[in-house]
């Protein structure tokens, strides 16, 4: 399947101009043809019968499996989440932190995560320090050294946690988790690493960052281009014999038919102890689907080089404007380009107002800027008439 086969089963692609990936992904038509039709085999089913329980235990199997398979870990360490908030979150409050411990968290972070870790350190007694890495803009590779000597000098004796994103979701830069990862390894006190990875699954390779990472959370919603409401979290083998469940239900135990109240062991020693309670299963078919697509469009690393074909264009592009600054001093390593557009007009009346003639990019807060996205189903003509209407701003 070639990528304009791919646009043209995507509905969301055929009246707008589109550049909203990082937000959530286009659900092509037979994603959404897959969950319905898993919704109705459900309902023949019965619900809640025993005939239902073997078709869902196959749907949530699969999908894990090829979750897994995606992240370069083995199935026992991948568990089934809504979001990346929720896969960040429930592995995150189960650490076992103690009071004066240190968490180490990068200034490009989302605001979600980061407030889930000051709360944290509120309820817990522990402090915060800021990893700078907001102004990394340029050459890969030495973004890459800048990195790992920026935590080298903010790490402290008591970093027991440290959170970085693997595609910075303003800036658009791609952060070395496996290196990170390996320098935190000889740390005296091997320190975390939580990665928010909502801008990297289903658009970059991601197998040795999630396999490195101690907490790598994505979400099916965005560049993989499934359905809202389901994702998935790679833990490390220390993480699920360390970590404490948080938010408990009856997917986090080893027998939900009772519980021993005098039993120390009620959860599973798995990933499936960050797992709660009953899910939309349907969406898993879709998800899955949509994997498969983009899968059938080209290899992880194929799809890879020509997103940063298509972003290099853009990039390139708005470097020409004289009014308009991207924000990176190089072409992207991904799909994301923001930029600042020079003027008094606010970020997002631009985007209203680029919105009125069907194009849709977003603004964002810190660094005041706009973000375009370019995905596999980007065509140059979009890039052309994204261009033109911002040169008119």
């Amino acid at each position: 399947m070639g990528t304009n086969e791919l646009r043209s089963l995507c509905p969301a692609l055929q009246n707008k101009t589109y550049f909203n990936y990082g937000g959530q992904g286009p659900l092509p038509n037979p994603s959404l043809e897959a969950i319905t039709a898993s919704w109705a085999r459900i309902q023949e089913l019965g619900p809640f019968t025993a005939d239902v329980w073997p078709y869902i235990a196959k749907e949530v199997n699969s999908t894990r499996r090829l979750l897994a398979q995606c992240c370069g870990v083995p199935p026992h360490r991948l568990a089934l989440t809504e979001n990346v908030t929720s896969g960040c979150v429930l592995p995150l409050w189960g650490l076992p932190f103690t009071e004066g411990d240190r968490l180490l968290i990068g200034d490009c972070e989302h605001p979600g995560v980061v407030s889930a870790c000051v709360e944290l350190a509120r309820r817990q007694n522990l402090s915060i320090d800021v990893l700078p890495v907001k102004h990394f803009r340029g050459d890969q590779t030495q973004c890459d050294a800048a990195v790992v000597e920026a935590i080298d000098r903010t790490l402290t004796p008591r970093t027991r946690l440290v959170v970085l994103s693997h595609l910075l979701w303003n800036t658009g830069q791609v952060m070395p988790i496996a290196a990170v990862a390996k320098q935190l390894h000889q740390h005296p006190q091997q320190p975390f690493l939580l990665v928010d990875a909502a801008q990297s699954f289903g658009k970059i390779p991601v197998e040795d960052a999630a396999a490195a990472a101690d907490i790598y959370a994505f979400t099916g919603h965005k560049w993989a281009c499934g359905p809202e409401g389901l994702g998935g979290v790679a833990l490390s083998e220390r993480v699920v014999a360390e970590a404490s469940p948080t938010v408990i239900g009856w997917r986090s135990l080893r027998d939900e038919s009772k519980v021993d109240l005098s039993s120390t062991d009620r959860f599973h020693h798995d990933s499936r102890r960050f797992e709660v309670a009953t899910s939309c299963v349907p969406l898993m078919a879709g998800l899955r689907c949509s994997l498969q697509l983009l899968e059938n469009a080209g290899s992880a690393q194929q799809r890879w080089d020509h997103i940063r074909a298509l972003s290099g264009k853009l990039w390139r592009a708005l470097q020409g404007l004289d009014h308009v600054t991207p924000l990176l001093e190089v072409p992207p390593s991904s799909g994301l380009v923001s930029f600042q557009v020079i003027g008094d007009v606010p970020p997002a009346e631009h985007v209203k107002q680029l919105g009125a003639q069907g194009l849709w990019i977003r603004d964002l807060a810190d660094p005041s800027c706009l973000r375009a996205c370019t995905h596999i189903t980007t065509t140059d003509d979009d890039i052309n008439a994204l261009v033109a209407a911002i040169s008119t701003l």
